[in-house]
């Protein structure tokens, strides 16, 4: 009989990290198998983030094994890389429904375990979240131990530089563990990878030092020749230490050890632990590790939906054009059209559909890495010396740099494209939801908004922003509208401000912003059908400059119903009650996502949960429609 005791000998014994002290060290590598075959068979089934989740097994273990969690604090930037930490810490039952609504988190998350110390999904964050808690234990007299555990493509980012440099002044005692897999989601860009390569590649120089200590405090008189060498080392510090960076920065350097090794890794954070000062341990592992497909293409297993565990192939693998790859063919058009055109994204060229662009144009090509302030600032200067950039961020990292785009941007009225991939709700839930940025962009002077109703739209809003020669923001969606995209229809330049009719009706109107003209054409045939009643159907196109008068004159005929992907407050739902606040109209209902906060979870049963599907948005309509007077049949 298979149960779960013999299928997983060793995981089925650990509820607790203290659990982990009752298997030797090769019981703790058979234990590794295990959490890497589970976490293999869950991402496969419910879709998440396998490769980073495979390289920090062995570091995972080691961690808690060295520290006791949840007194001792472990921060883990970004969050994704937590599946281990999850089976670690009582969740092995819950992590079967990762990223199911109401399941699992995909991300570490405050509201989930009292392990997870601090949440989030953006990169960047866990240094300045340990330090301020070192910080707080400090000024309570504490001892417990505080760790960051930080990317490679995390320490580029702003926000953990911006911590580093705080350490010294800030704590006595804090621990970073620097997890270098020489990747963020792509490969890393930047001085500081090269930097961090360096170091491994020289890391003889620390057991030759250690080797040498130990010889020396054997030899007579080897103390003061110890004590002559290290002040002639630290006279020559840049040449001989390793992570001088770090240490010049108040901060001790360990390293580099292998992080798949776990005597190594548990020795060494023995070590950071019992320092009692600022330290950063550096060690480094393979992302994808154990798991051949996510070995050979990390970029591809960072994080996907469901697939085949036995060939690493997508059970369904799309067939349709996405927003994402419309949006990198229309940019190989425009290149090829203008040559001053360039792309600019921070660490998600393959994400905003961009691979294609740098192959055909690496000298037209940049990745900014985890650093979306830099991104937009660089733009800016990009276009301040006569080119056309284009930036392609995700809806949800562009809220790290919304200041960048006023004051960098607008105020100077430089000609940049913002490109604003997965804005709307998204399947990795609160930190990844792509629906408050509206209401900020909209503020913003010498700035006009776009969103495309189909990925054929999307790509005449390019080539319109491009011909506006100003600051403008495109906003889309994840995902397909399944329309027919034709490369080689020509090219329509939009009428700045001009909203689209595409559906005529008499007994109300629906504004559905983007994508959301899919499902008002879809509630606007059900209630012809079901009700014999004719709704027309408008796409915005401009959020701003918008089209008010369409809007007065049918609000004055006719109920409206405004639609969006978005938060009501700030976005579509605001703007027409600005509209229409001193003008007499027939009525206004708002349908969109609120101000609480939306859950991970498929979209459909997101939408579902909030009444946003089809069926449900006619059963509202119909009694608004009705409450307003509506024609009697």
């Amino acid at each position: 009989m298979v149960t779960e005791e013999n299928v997983y000998r060793y995981l089925s014994k650990v509820d607790s990290p203290a659990d982990l002290h009752r298997f030797t060290l090769p019981e703790l590598d058979l234990l590794a198998g295990e959490i890497r075959a589970e976490i293999l068979k869950v991402v496969a089934q419910n879709g998440g983030h396998l490769a980073s989740n495979l390289g920090v097994v062995e570091l995972t273990i080691a961690l808690h094994y060295v520290f006791h969690s949840p007194s001792d604090k472990l921060i883990w930037d970004v969050g994704h890389q937590g599946y281990v930490h999850k089976l670690l810490t009582g969740r092995r039952g819950l992590f079967r429904s990762l990223r199911q609504f109401h399941g699992c988190s995909g991300f570490l998350s405050m509201a989930e375990s009292p392990d997870d110390i601090f949440g989030g999904g953006h990169a960047g964050t866990a240094i300045s979240a340990a330090l301020g808690m070192a910080a707080a234990r400090d000024a309570h007299h504490g001892d417990e131990k505080i760790v960051a555990v930080v990317g490679d493509g995390s320490l580029n980012c702003g926000i953990s530089l911006e911590g580093l440099n705080n350490v010294r002044e800030t704590t006595r005692d804090l621990i970073i563990v620097l997890n270098d897999n020489r990747m963020s989601i792509s490969p890393n860009v930047g001085a500081i990878p090269k930097y961090l390569n360096q170091i491994i590649s020289g890391r003889g120089y620390n057991h030759f030092k250690a080797a040498a200590k130990m010889m020396l405090h054997k030899m007579p008189g080897g103390e003061e020749i110890r004590k002559r060498i290290s002040k002639l080392e630290e006279a020559t510090k840049s040449i001989f230490v390793p992570g001088v960076f770090f240490e010049e920065l108040g901060i001790r350097y360990l390293g580099p050890v292998d992080g798949h090794n776990l005597p190594a890794m548990i020795h060494a954070l023995e070590a950071a632990r019992d320092t009692n000062r600022p330290v950063i341990l550096h060690c480094f592992t393979e992302k994808g590790r154990g798991y051949t497909p996510a070995e050979a293409a990390p970029e591809k297993f960072h994080g996907l939906g469901a697939f085949n565990p036995l060939t690493g192939q997508c059970d369904a693998a799309p067939t349709k054009v996405t927003f994402s790859s419309a949006f990198g063919d229309a940019m190989l058009q425009l290149a090829e059209k203008h040559s001053d055109t360039v792309a600019v994204t921070a660490a998600m060229g393959a994400g905003t559909g961009l691979k294609p662009f740098a192959a055909k144009h690496p000298h037209r090509f940049y990745d900014a890495g985890i650093a979306e302030e830099h991104a937009l600032v660089f733009a800016a200067g990009l276009a301040a010396g006569g080119l056309r950039p284009v930036v392609a961020i995700y809806s949800t990292f562009i809220q790290r740099a919304l200041d960048c785009i006023y004051h960098d941007i607008c105020l100077q009225r430089l000609p940049v494209i913002v490109c604003q991939d997965r804005s709307g709700v998204v399947e990795d839930g609160p930190t990844h939801h792509g629906i408050y940025d509206l209401a900020f962009l909209r503020q913003l002077p010498n700035l006009t908004i776009m969103q495309p109703g189909d990925e054929m739209e999307l790509h005449d809003m390019l080539f319109t922003a491009y011909e506006m020669n100003a600051p403008v923001v495109i906003r889309y969606p994840k995902g397909s509208t399944g329309v027919e995209y034709l490369e080689d229809i020509p090219v329509r330049k939009l009428e700045l401000g001009k909203a689209a009719e595409v559906r005529p009706g008499a007994d109300g109107v629906i504004w559905a912003l983007g994508a959301e003209v899919h499902t008002a054409l879809q509630v606007a045939e059900r209630l012809e059908r079901e009700r014999g009643w004719q709704l027309a159907v408008v796409n915005p196109r401009f959020v701003k400059p918008f089209d008010a008068d369409l809007l007065k004159r049918q609000a004055a005929a006719m109920p409206v119903i405004t639609l969006e992907d978005n938060c009501r407050t700030g976005g579509l739902a605001a703007l027409a009650a600005e509209v229409l606040i001193d003008v007499p109209h027939r009525g206004v209902l708002s349908l969109g996502w609120g101000d609480e906060i939306i859950p991970h979870g498929a979209v459909r049963a997101l939408r579902e949960d909030a009444g946003l599907m089809p069926e449900q948005i006619a059963e509202k309509i119909v009694a608004f429609i009705q409450a307003h007077q509506a024609p009697k049949l």
